[in-house]
């Protein structure tokens, strides 16, 4: 089922220029953010990242064609200190324990490298339009740093769209005490207008492609009430220390890469952080 979400959105993807050119702005604003060094997306999805990004490895749980690696965002299989880079676009929520991808985050990034994040919003339009509108859960109650035993049945797209809201927020000061080699270098409540009336990747747009534009530059604006407005939110992590806490075995558990074919893979995997 998950996989055939995957390709229908390729297609719609490919039908609809109104949210290409939503994606490509927000692409832009992800690209302004990345440290030097290699970067990763993290539930990397459509793939459509790559196209903006020359070099970026795509990563999903998923076995899918234009996917570099198949892996679990809580289990990297890639070296410590070794990445500039994790780009997680619409995905951190979809991560069963957040904490389990922190702490790879720690071993996995450089120090100076950054997570960048960019997940639904809780605002006060967006929070009914996600709760009862949207097909993914929302659990405002939640605590997404609390570790959950494992769900053997959970599929991948089971998700809590309040996880970004909840961690850089509501409980920031948590987040910061829980990983103090971490700062967040900037948060940014954004998509008020535009993406609601363009439908995303499930309903039609009720946005005319010549109004791409300006509608943009309203966003730009409307970002003074993000808190009230926005439907997505960025953010920007550092790794800023070294921690004495962070793993040192040289790649992730063996199991992290499960996927088919996995030894071609894994020596792409291997080329490529040369």
């Amino acid at each position: 089922m998950s996989e055939e979400v995957l390709h229908r959105h390729r297609a719609v993807w490919q039908q609809k220029p109104v949210l290409r050119r939503l994606y490509e702005n927000w692409y832009r604003d992800i690209i302004a953010w990345l440290a030097p060094g290699r970067t990763v997306e993290i539930g990397g999805g459509t793939g459509n990242l790559k196209a903006h990004v020359p070099g970026v490895y795509c990563s999903d749980v998923m076995v899918l064609p234009w996917l570099n690696v198949v892996a679990d965002a809580q289990r990297l299989p890639f070296q410590s200190e070794s990445l500039g880079n994790l780009v997680l676009f619409d995905s951190l929520h979809h991560i069963e324990n957040v904490s389990l991808f922190f702490d790879e985050a720690l071993r996995t990034l450089r120090v100076g490298g950054r997570i960048i994040v960019m997940d639904p919003y809780l605002s006060w339009a967006s929070w009914p339009i996600y709760r009862w509108l949207h097909p993914e859960p929302t659990n405002y109650s939640e605590d997404p740093l609390v570790l959950k035993p494992p769900q053997i049945d959970r599929r991948p797209f089971d998700a809590n769209q309040a996880a970004a809201t909840i961690l850089f927020e509501r409980n920031h000061s948590r987040f910061q005490s829980r990983y103090p080699g971490f700062t967040v270098q900037h948060i940014r409540r954004l998509a008020c207008v535009a993406y609601p009336l363009s439908g995303g990747f499930d309903h039609p747009s009720f946005l005319p492609e010549w109004s791409v534009t300006p509608i943009l530059r309203l966003e730009q604006t409307l970002e003074r009430v993000g808190w009230l407005l926005a439907f997505r939110m960025l953010v920007v992590i550092e790794r800023r220390v070294e921690s004495a806490s962070i793993p040192r075995a040289a790649v992730g558990p063996s199991d992290a890469c499960k996927v088919e074919e996995a030894a071609p893979i894994m020596h792409r995997v291997v080329e490529w952080m040369r």
